[in-house]
């Protein structure tokens, strides 16, 4: 697949057999923010890649050191109808929901610049990891608005009802090292550092049994949204689900026979 606004590669480092794909918010001169036709491009990615055999792991970043993604690209909505501004939002909720929902793990990935609809869609992944110096933010109420992608749900499950709503009434900046602090974000590294990180992550991901982490995260990712005895049904499915896999025979005989595992994903 080829695209205007995005890269779409192989992770630097990994092996084609780990299945660790990198995918590039590609529009640096403006701080990879977010116009129609990234909008376009990245829900159709998404839709492509969850179905593409071999996938195991999705990593989200931005091109160059400034920043991940400023958000949505004001300059291109100045002068927008009502009606042109709604249709545009609508390929924004198709697209960071098809991220929330992706089949496979997906990790964000987070130098510099993280604001608005750029930090929303960081936020609908299921890793953040981000260079101590990232600056988060956002700052939708300041411009007469709020988020719209997800972002007051998912920052006050990571975050706290009382964090999330300081955050979200003032538009305040702060760093990924902050970000650390209040659980929105795992981890915060050196600046330059946030991808190489993820990358390693990704990879520990990958030495997993396939459906296994397939199924953890819709357990995990579901589950939270429901009560405990529902979600912990949502687990005992699963549980049950892999009992009778080739992995789960796999798994026991390699550690009984001191060896990494062979997963054919069944």
């Amino acid at each position: 697949m080829t695209f205007e606004t995005l890269l779409l590669e192989p992770a630097p480092g990994t092996e084609e057999v780990e299945g660790v794909r990198l995918l590039t918010l590609n529009r640096p001169e403006i701080l990879n923010a977010m116009n129609t036709r990234m909008l376009e491009e990245l829900r159709a990615a998404l839709h492509a890649l969850a179905y593409e055999d071999g996938l195991r792991v999705l990593i989200v970043t931005g091109a160059g050191p400034r920043a991940f993604c400023a958000g949505g690209d004001l300059k291109e909505r100045q002068g927008m109808s009502d009606h042109t501004w709604r249709r545009q939002h609508q390929l924004a909720e198709e697209a960071l929901l098809a991220i929330k929902d992706f089949p496979q793990p997906v990790i964000a990935a987070v130098e510099g610049i993280a604001h608005g609809g750029g930090f929303e869609l960081a936020l609908m992944c299921d890793f953040i990891i981000a260079s101590r110096a990232a600056d988060f933010a956002l700052p939708e109420a300041k411009r007469g608005i709020l988020p719209g992608g997800g972002g007051i749900q998912n920052l006050v499950r990571a975050a706290g009802m009382r964090r999330a709503k300081q955050l979200i009434f003032c538009g305040e900046r702060f760093s990924g090292e902050m970000a650390a602090g209040w659980n929105i974000v795992n981890e915060a590294v050196e600046p330059g550092q946030a991808l190489a990180a993820a990358i390693a992550v990704a990879r520990r991901i990958a030495a997993s049994a396939p459906m296994s982490v397939r199924y953890g995260k819709l357990a995990a990712s579901r589950g939270g949204e429901v009560d405990f005895h529902t979600g912990y049904m949502l687990d005992l499915a699963a549980y049950n689900v892999l009992v009778s896999s080739e992995d789960r025979l796999e798994g026991v005989r390699a550690f009984n026979e001191k060896r990494k595992p062979r997963w054919s994903g069944g």
